[in-house]
């Protein structure tokens, strides 16, 4: 019987609470217990927050200025994500603990309380949650309102380039039916993207749409989390656990980065496509589902095949609808809508007045290459929103990770200025990039690691290379 190894899966939380040191400090703990967390010093602020980002549950507190932790909470149940909620008070009133699970609360906690109890009750409710929910716990109100059609702006699909209008005539003709599609496409294009569109246009719009990215899970776990198991099937399984092919019955499965899927599971997700069956982890009994497949991948499968790592006979069963996502280089006449998005998003979510791109800075756009695609000009956009300093962006404000455009600032930029003043070399440079990052998110490490495109432990890294307390 093989062994599993225990894992702590990552879990992303919003805490929203109007005083600063108290939500900076769960934060940190959070982070400490290895959950990605992020805060919102008002319920607004979260509303703007949970509408362009999926969290796992949000912590709220109960008594803010403008909206109330219970507002939020009837604004979650009413019509915001599907996701649990923790509300914490600083007064143990019974009155206001029930009111707050009557507006859909998971959980209620009276300040003071141990940050350890906090993280046993997060890791409680969101299991709880990925159990008995489906990953319609994890849609937006876009898509609880089931759009059934692509005319006007969509937000999550813009393009109007000839390539573009291609790809969206074919999701039009392939949503409402249930056939496999394979979306294919270098890293950034958005295919997750294209994934769901095609799932908010389907018959199954109602159902769960669960992604899981195939080259992110440990061989020995991915059957696991693909099929579920049952109690006593390996080392540590003391409970059943329902698969998420299971949890997509009535819905879409997206299998993402399918190309990295190991041999052994390409034999059960094809008798999977096959029988419409699967059979949990330990178990004896065939189980009935009803899914809709989308995968999708940046390699050349039909050259896997050739080298005898992907199952031909999968790879016809994947692709009997192929859709190819263009690179941006080739639908530049995007970029300036796509970039304008991006910076409406942002500015939003950070509370700046309303901005916009200068012509320079569309120019500068216009001519760089994005390797990284629709990703790239996204982050590049949120660096630029945090560093400008007036109501329009500028060609001074972007920078390219690794680019020529990064080693040669034009005059004017932040990193020009320094490099023509008393910062002479790429250390120092660094060293007051950071600074002024950190001054901008106010000592927040991870807000700051986010803008200059680095991870948390790279940026703790850099401050005790450079001496920075932050």
């Amino acid at each position: 019987m093989p062994h599993y190894p225990e894992t702590q899966q990552a879990f992303k939380i919003l805490i929203i609470d109007d005083e600063k040191n108290l939500r900076d400090s769960i934060a940190a703990y959070l982070e400490s217990e290895g959950m990605e967390a992020q805060t919102a010093a008002s319920g607004e602020a979260g509303k703007l927050l949970m509408e362009t980002e999926r969290f796992d549950a949000v912590v709220v507190d109960l008594k803010m200025p403008g909206m109330s932790g219970l507002d939020f909470l009837s604004w979650l149940k009413d019509g915001g994500p599907l996701i649990p909620a923790i509300m914490i008070s600083a007064h143990g009133d019974i009155k206001d603990a029930v009111e707050a699970m009557k507006r859909g609360a998971a959980d209620y906690l009276v300040k003071p309380f141990n940050p350890d109890e906090l993280v046993v009750r997060l890791r409680m409710v969101v299991g709880n949650a990925r159990l008995v929910a489906t990953a319609s716990a994890m849609q937006t109100v876009a898509d609880k309102k089931n759009r059934k059609s692509l005319s006007g702006v969509d937000p999550d699909w813009i393009g109007s380039s000839p390539a573009m209008q291609e790809v969206r005539s074919l999701v039009e003709r392939v949503a409402p039916t249930d056939s496999t599609v394979l979306v294919t496409g270098e890293s950034g294009t958005g295919k997750e993207v294209v994934a769901r569109l095609i799932h908010r246009l389907s018959k199954r719009a109602d159902g769960p749409f669960i992604p899981i990215n195939m080259g992110g899970i440990p061989e020995n776990l991915i059957e696991s989390e693909l099929f579920g198991y049952e109690k006593g099937a390996f080392t540590g399984a003391d409970s059943r656990k329902t698969g998420l092919c299971e949890l997509a019955s009535g819905g879409t499965l997206f299998l993402d980065e399918v190309g990295d899927m190991p041999l052994p599971l390409q034999v059960k997700i094809l008798r999977m496509l096959q029988e419409k069956k699967i059979m949990r982890l330990g178990g004896s009994r065939q189980i009935p589902i009803d899914v809709r497949i989308i995968a999708a991948t940046n390699k050349d499968l039909e050259q896997a095949v050739k080298q005898g790592v992907f199952r031909e006979d999968l790879f016809y069963r994947l692709a009997v609808i192929r859709l190819r996502l263009p690179p941006l280089r080739d639908r530049r006449e995007d970029i300036p809508i796509l970039a304008q998005l991006f910076v409406d998003r942002y500015a939003a979510e950070m509370g700046r007045p309303s901005l916009k791109l200068g012509t320079d800075a569309l120019e500068l756009l216009s001519r760089y290459s994005f390797p990284g695609n629709v990703r790239e000009l996204e982050n590049a956009v949120e660096r630029a929103v945090i560093l400008c300093e007036g109501s329009e962006l500028h060609s001074r404000d972007f920078s390219f990770a690794g680019s020529a455009m990064d080693k040669a600032p034009p005059p004017g930029s932040f990193a020009g200025d320094a490099l023509a003043g008393e910062v002479k070399t790429l250390e120092e440079l660094e060293r007051a990039a950071i600074l002024r990052t950190l001054a901008l998110y106010q000592g927040h490490r991870e807000k700051t690691a986010q803008a200059l495109g680095i991870t948390r432990r790279t940026l703790l890294n850099k401050l005790k290379e450079y001496q920075i307390e932050g």
